[in-house]
C-alpha cells in the first residue's frame, strides 16, 4: 500500500514537472515574440498567430507593420532559438549517457568542428553552389559535420572494432583539434571576412528566417525520434558496454543509431546557428538533479528546458544592448560557466558529506 503511494506521488509530480516545462516553453516563446525593439501585446500575437495559423479573422485587424514583424521576423526567429536549444539539450544529454562522461557535450565528438569548417569556408572563400543560394553555408556545414563524424567513426572503427568509448572519445578529440587548426589558419588569412567568420563562430540567430526553420527541422525530427527511441539502450549503457550486451542490448548497433541522431542534431544546430555552448553540458546535469539518471525522462525534460533556456538566451542577446546584438554563444557562455562551476561545487560538497 505504501509502495503504491510513493509510486502515485512520483507518477504525478513527474506530470507536473511535465507540465510545468511544457507551459516555461510555451511562455518564453509568447516573451520572445512580445518584446524586443518594439513592444507588442500578447492578445495580438495570439490574433496574427490565429489568422495565419487557423485562418479566424477579428473584428480589430493588427496593423500590416505588426503582422508582418510577428510572423515574418520574430516568429522563425523564436522557432529557430526554441529548435536549436532543445536538440543542443538532447543531444548532450545523449552524448553524456553513451559516453559516460558527465563533461561531453554535442561538441565532443568533432561533428561541430567539422560544420563550423564548413561554414568558415564558405564565409571565407565567398562561394556559392548551384541552386543553393543564401543556403550554400548551412548545407555545407551540415556536409563537413557529417564528414566529420565519417572520419571519427572511421579513424575510431580501425582502433577498437567494438567502439570503445575511450577511443571513440580521443578521436573526437583528435578531430576537433585538427579542424581547430584548420579554422585557425583561416582566421588568421582572412581579412574582411574577420568580423563576419568570429561573429558566426560566436552564435547567431540573427536574420534568421522561415527557410532556416524549413531546413533544420527534418534533421531535429529525425534526430529526436531517434533518440527518444533508445532511452532504454542509453540507461542498460551508461551502466557499461558489458552490462548492457547482459541484458540483450546489441551494443555496437544501437552505439551507432544514437551517435548519428545526436550528431544530427548537432550539425543541423551548427549549421543555422553556430557555435552556443554550454547548452548541452550545463542542460543535461540541471535536469538530473531534479528527476535522476532515468534517460526516459532525462531526454524529453532536457529538450523542453533547453528549448526555454535558449529563446531567453537570443531574448537577452537582442535586447541588452538593443539596437545592436550580441552573440547568442557570448549570452550562453556568461549564464552557463557559473551554472555548470556551482554545480561542480555542489557535487564535490555532496561527495565530501558520502565520505
Amino acid at each position: 500500500m505504501q509502495q503504491s503511494f510513493i509510486q502515485k506521488y512520483s507518477a504525478n509530480k513527474l506530470i507536473g514537472l511535465y507540465l510545468f516545462c511544457g507551459g516555461f516553453v510555451l511562455g518564453t516563446a509568447l516573451l520572445g515574440l512580445s518584446v524586443s525593439s518594439v513592444y507588442i501585446p500578447i492578445p495580438m500575437i495570439l490574433q496574427v498567430l490565429d489568422s495565419k495559423l487557423l485562418g479566424v479573422s477579428s473584428a480589430t485587424p493588427v496593423p500590416a507593420n505588426v503582422e508582418a514583424i510577428i510572423w515574418d521576423i520574430r516568429l522563425p526567429r523564436v522557432l529557430l532559438a526554441t529548435i536549436v536549444g532543445a536538440a543542443l539539450a538532447l543531444a548532450g544529454a545523449a552524448f553524456q549517457g553513451l559516453l559516460r562522461n558527465p563533461l561531453a557535450d554535442p561538441y565532443t565528438i568533432g561533428v561541430s568542428s567539422g560544420a563550423a569548417l564548413g561554414a568558415v569556408s564558405v564565409l571565407f572563400f565567398q562561394f556559392t553552389l548551384f541552386g543553393l543560394g543564401t543556403f550554400t553555408l548551412p548545407v555545407v556545414a551540415i556536409v563537413g559535420g557529417l564528414l566529420a563524424l565519417m572520419l571519427v567513426y572511421g579513424l575510431t572503427r580501425f582502433v577498437s572494432p567494438t567502439l570503445s568509448v575511450e577511443t571513440l572519445i580521443l578521436a573526437g578529440i583528435i578531430m576537433s583539434s585538427f579542424i581547430s587548426a584548420i579554422i585557425a589558419l583561416v582566421i588568421a588569412l582572412s581579412g574582411e571576412e574577420l568580423r563576419q567568420i568570429l561573429f558566426w563562430l560566436m552564435g547567431n540567430l540573427g536574420m534568421r528566417k522561415w527557410p532556416y526553420v524549413q531546413l533544420v527541422f527534418p534533421f531535429f525530427i529525425v534526430g529526436t525520434v531517434l533518440l527518444l527511441m533508445h532511452t532504454r539502450e542509453l540507461n542498460a549503457l551508461s551502466m557499461g558496454e558489458e552490462a548492457a550486451q547482459n541484458i540483450g542490448v546489441a551494443v555496437q548497433e544501437k552505439k551507432r543509431w544514437i551517435l548519428l541522431g545526436a550528431a544530427l542534431l548537432t550539425g543541423a544546430c551548427v549549421a543555422v546557428s553556430g557555435m552556443i555552448g554550454f547548452v548541452g553540458l550545463v542542460i543535461p546535469h540541471l535536469v538530473r538533479l531534479v528527476v535522476g539518471p532515468n534517460h526516459k525522462h532525462v531526454l524529453p525534460l532536457s529538450l523542453l528546458v533547453g528549448a526555454s533556456f535558449l529563446t531567453l538566451a537570443d531574448l537577452i542577446s537582442r535586447t541588452v544592448i538593443a539596437p545592436q546584438e550580441l552573440p547568442i554563444g557570448v549570452i550562453t557562455a556568461l549564464i552557463g560557466a557559473p551554472v555548470f562551476a556551482l554545480l561542480l561545487y555542489r557535487e564535490k560538497v555532496v561527495r565530501t558529506n558520502h565520505e
